[in-house]
């Protein structure tokens, strides 16, 4: 008799809702806090920097195109990347303003 509540086995219990679901909400805020948080702040300063752009400013675009800014539009800016050449790009291609740099 002794032998049988030995080897008895209790079956195990299973967790709890909260135990369960406890990790998804962890795991989903440490995407949100460590990738999709500091992703929307770029973007808010991205567009706050490209609403700010004025005629003269000295820009660069996405694909490394050095300009400076000659026309804007709601949508499109027009950039003089050399003497007397001018192309249309859109706004949202602005990646960012080129300070002055010392010589």
């Amino acid at each position: 008799m002794f032998w049988s509540y030995a080897w008895a086995q209790s079956t195990p219990q299973q967790p709890s809702m909260l135990e369960s679901l406890l990790p998804m909400v962890l795991l989903f805020g440490v995407i949100y806090f460590f990738m999709i948080r500091p992703q929307s702040k770029f973007r808010k300063e991205q567009a706050k920097m490209q609403e700010a752009l004025k005629r003269g400013d000295q820009v660069i675009t996405v694909s490394g195109i050095l300009g400076r800014v000659e026309g804007l539009t709601d949508k499109y800016i027009t950039l003089e990347i050399a003497t007397d050449v001018r192309v249309k790009i859109l706004r949202t291609q602005i990646a960012g303003q080129v300070k002055d740099q010392p010589a």
